[in-house]
């Protein structure tokens, strides 16, 4: 990354428009708030942009970076808060071990309001965006003359819509057998979170509007429903998606193993496995995971890694072990990196053919724009549904497991076979075709005069006016 300033409000001219993210503590989020910030400061002159969070999650946001970054961050000292392992055997795959790193990030409301006051001061207009879950934190926003505030969601528009449907009690406007098979919410967060999701409610209405990491392309229809059944509220929504990194073949300035591996591979033969950062698999898991890889006998980048801790610089992760023999049997097919990968880069590139993700939204948007198809296996939250809009309502992916079934193992014949399935089929090569088809005209939208872009010019217009 280059040019990641300190704040200085001199740097401020009386009638510029200055605004602030701030993003709720966990990769997914920082990461998409990140890239809003970078694509807006690529893309307007004279639109100052600063990053506002606590000191060890701003860190983690531009050490991870798959940006170049001309933005100003502004860290505020970070609260202590315990920062424990992950459980890789616990029952439920919610990241309950990073409620301490959010209970802390409840702490920041006055350093937030200081900093927007400051701010506030020397501009014409104040804009603040934020993510759903840090509206607590920036209810202060509202008291300022020249200030206005703008919820940014993570999540799909789909899951988002089915999300609000069900915990009303409304029907969800789907095709009857798409009803049938939709996931519950059961089991998908904690009490605690659920909760903490519901103290924010008071602190919405103040916001302008909504803010979406999708694309017509992708989720028209359900951005139309989501109007409807948002109809009362009166905010103006945006779709400004994909948010990812401007120049996909710029990210990385140096050379990078899993890159270099690709290069040696035919085209779209290679399938990507990666289960984000907030999750841990027990060691039986590994096991049933790496025998159902080597059995498919399809080539494969493994991300191994464990979930992040709440303080990814305080003690080194668990080290995963493999299998017995398993990389020395399976070299030359397959590469097992234990490191952060260039996630972005991965799937740009033309020997991958296959995604096997647990369906965050920050995955799931970047294997849709590059084309890519995904072996779905959500864990938790929002995965779940989205994994759904994958595989049943897109149809460019296949489910690895059945939410119902989240509690049972997969076993290494599922996985094999779902490997198989998706790799090296008629029906994995038709999926693939629907979904680099999707991909294309995704990407397109994000061009001058597409969908996207247009939204995107539609938004700055707004806050500038």
């Amino acid at each position: 990354m280059e040019d990641q300033t300190e704040v200085r409000n001199s740097d401020l001219k009386e009638d510029e428009v200055a605004i602030v993210m701030v993003p709720f503590p966990g990769q997914g989020h920082l990461n998409q708030l990140l890239q809003l910030a970078c694509l807006i400061t690529s893309s307007y002159d004279d639109l100052p942009v600063y990053y506002v969070g606590s000191a060890t999650h701003n860190l983690q946001a531009r050490v991870r970076a798959n940006a170049h970054s001309q933005n100003h961050f502004h860290d505020i000292p970070t609260p202590d808060f315990t920062s424990p392992a992950p459980d890789p055997n616990a029952s439920s795959k919610f990241p309950s071990h990073l409620e301490p790193s959010w209970d802390a990030c409840m702490l920041l409301r006055e350093p937030i309001a200081s900093f927007s006051r400051d701010i506030s001061s020397k501009s014409r207009r104040f804009v603040v965006v934020h993510d759903s879950l840090m509206s607590y934190n920036v209810q202060d926003v509202s008291s300022l003359h020249n200030a206005e505030s703008y919820i940014f969601n993570c999540i799909s528009v789909f899951t988002f819509y089915c999300i609000i449907c069900l915990s009303v009690g409304m029907s969800v406007q789907l095709e009857e057998e798409l009803l049938k098979k939709l996931p519950s919410l059961d089991g998908i967060m904690t009490d605690k979170i659920r909760d903490r999701g519901a103290s924010q409610s008071p602190y919405l209405d103040i916001r302008s509007g909504d803010i979406h990491n999708t694309s017509k392309v992708i989720e028209g229809k359900f951005l139309d429903l989501l109007a409807q059944v948002a109809s009362d509220q009166k905010k103006k929504n945006w779709a400004i998606g994909p948010l990812l990194p401007t120049k996909i073949d710029r990210i990385s300035n140096k050379e990078d193993i899993c890159l270099d591996w690709l290069n040696k591979q035919p085209p779209r033969s290679v399938l990507y496995v990666s289960f984000g950062t907030t999750t841990s698999f027990s060691d039986r898991e590994i096991k049933e995971l790496a025998m159902g890889l080597e059995q498919s006998k399809q080539r494969f980048i493994w991300v191994l890694r464990d979930a992040d801790r709440g303080d990814i610089f305080t003690e080194e992760a668990r080290r995963v072990e493999l299998p017995e023999g398993f990389e020395e049997r399976v070299k030359g097919v397959g590469l097992v990196v234990r490191e952060w990968a260039p996630q972005p880069e991965i799937l740009a590139h033309s020997s991958t053919g296959g995604f096997m993700s647990h369906c965050g939204w920050n995955s799931c948007i970047e294997s849709i724009t590059m084309g890519v198809p995904i072996a779905a296996w959500p864990m938790h939250s929002d995965q779940p549904m989205t994994g759904f809009l994958v595989t049943d309502v897109l149809k460019i992916g296949l489910i690895v497991r059945e939410w119902e079934k989240r509690e049972e193992l997969v076993n290494a014949s599922t996985i094999e076979d779902v490997v198989r399935k998706l790799m090296a089929s008629e029906e994995g090569n038709v999926i693939r075709k629907r979904a680099e088809e999707l991909g294309e005209a995704v990407r397109q939208s994000t061009e001058k005069g597409g969908a996207s872009r247009i939204e995107l010019d539609s938004f700055i217009a707004h806050i500038t006016r």
